[in-house]
């Protein structure tokens, strides 16, 4: 396998899952869990990198926090420019 090809498949699995890890994110927000439980903080140490920008420009409506809605389209855009598809 080419090396750019190798690049360019690693950033597309990359990509994608950072797509699912966002998306769980924002689904377990509806439920009240435990905020020290292994799994929930890695899944927020993975995620928080790629949303703290984003909540920076986009704004709070109310209680509603828009950053992951953005995070995730600028996400499938990259990926779609990639040639990658995405999960939306």
């Amino acid at each position: 396998m080419q090396p750019d090809r190798l690049l360019l498949n690693f950033a597309v699995v990359l990509l994608t899952v950072m797509q699912v890890a966002v998306l769980i994110r924002v689904l377990l927000s509806w439920f009240p869990i435990d905020p020290y439980n292994p799994i929930v903080r890695v899944l927020f140490e993975i995620t928080e990198p790629v949303l703290a920008p984003f909540r920076k420009v986009v704004p709070r409506i109310g209680m509603f926090d828009l950053s992951p809605l953005a995070a995730l389209l600028v996400i499938s855009f990259v990926l779609r420019g990639l040639g990658g598809g995405s999960i939306f």
